[in-house]
């Protein structure tokens, strides 16, 4: 199969295995220990069945809708993920590229093989700044470079106090390759023992130099080093929806880190409808882990999402047919969602509500409760 016959984002997949060494692909695609949730973020969303309306006017749909005020061409955006440039040597610069033409966000990872001000020069698409913390030092010094290349919003990632066990790293001596580094950390981490472990092979290492301290009085202080909205990800519970709240940030992104963290933590469409009653329309609530479908994203909106971000089937993309391969991806999304739509009887996003979708918990109510 070639990437020009590439019909759903599930084949880049299939493909980018065959093309990618065994240590980036298994990167990539691994997930923590037996990799429950991270099968358990796709397996879930057949369990939700679409309930379509009729003889409706779909001539028309729009997919176009609005994210912290600003137009975005479609509720489908890209999730911060790390070392683009291991599926293609223009790496972040071709997923970067590729979202500004969709009209669509791109979250850049702090773990980028492109700089935040490499990217921030390409075009004036929408883009975020996913924030790791080291320090606060680090954090001010990062925070404040993203603020002045333009990025929109600090997406502050909460679910990595460590890193989780990835046993396919381990059985393939994960180790970055040598002529790429961790860009946006070169000379932030203090030591030159810890520069040295960005540029080349210690990853892990590096990671457990990040704040293992780190609680919402930090999510507090954050909001007081920058002007731009605060995004929490890493949100499962409603209790953490709760503190989110109290903490005023601009929104949550319900995400258990691709099932790359802790297993055997629920699949993140599993959880979403209670988080989106926990929030009570004070915030929006977004959703990543598993999207591979137009009829999942319809699923997640359905059950309150603003929104979602896509991750791996973006980075296949990208390791297949680079920027053109990521432009794919994202217009196969946004195609089937508009099939989606229109098939179900929704005309805008605003159409799309609770009862176009039942759960298996509905299935066990009366009907005159949907």
């Amino acid at each position: 199969m070639m990437a020009t016959d590439v019909v759903n984002v599930k084949e880049f997949q299939v493909l980018a295995k065959q093309k990618l060494p065994k240590m980036v692909y298994g990167f990539y695609a691994s997930g923590a220990e037996d990799e429950w949730t991270l099968e358990e973020n796709e397996r879930a969303y057949q369990t939700i069945r679409i309930w379509p309306r009729i003889l409706l006017d779909v001539s028309n749909v729009d997919l176009s809708t609005r994210v912290l005020g600003f137009d975005i061409t479609m509720p489908v955006m890209i999730a911060p993920t790390s070392m683009h440039k291991m599926a293609h040597p223009d790496g972040e610069l071709a997923t970067a590229q590729a979202a500004a033409a969709a009209g669509t966000v791109m979250v850049l990872s702090t773990g980028a093989t492109s700089s935040i001000e490499e990217v921030a020069q390409l075009n004036s698409g929408i883009r975020f700044f996913q924030l790791y913390i080291f320090n606060k030092t680090n954090a001010i010094q990062l925070v404040q470079r993203a603020e002045k290349s333009g990025y929109k919003a600090i997406v502050l990632t909460v679910d990595t106090p460590r890193l989780g066990h990835r046993e396919a790293d381990k059985k393939n001596r994960f180790a970055l390759p040598p002529h790429l580094s961790l860009k946006n950390l070169i000379d932030v981490v203090p030591s030159q023992e810890q520069q040295e472990q960005i540029k080349g092979s210690k990853f892990e290492t590096l990671i457990a130099c990040m704040d293992q301290e780190l609680s919402w009085k930090d999510v507090k202080w954050l909001q007081t080093v920058t002007k731009l909205p605060v995004l929490i990800k890493g949100v499962l519970t409603v209790e953490a929806t709760e503190q989110a709240l109290q903490a005023s940030v601009a929104g949550i992104i319900v995400s258990n880190h691709g099932g790359r963290q802790l297993d055997h933590v629920p699949a993140t469409i599993s959880v979403l409808e209670e988080i989106v009653v926990a929030a009570r329309g004070r915030i929006p609530v977004f959703l990543d882990g598993g999207i591979r479908r137009g009829t999942d994203i319809f699923k997640a909106l359905a059950l309150g999402a603003s929104g979602v971000f896509v991750g791996r089937p973006i980075l296949f993309a990208l390791a297949i047919d680079g920027e053109t391969g990521v432009k794919k991806a994202l217009q196969i999304l946004h195609d089937e969602l508009e099939l989606t739509m229109a098939l179900a009887g929704c005309c805008k996003i605003s159409d799309i509500k609770r009862s176009h979708v039942r759960t298996l918990r509905d299935r066990n109510r009366p009907s005159s409760r949907l």
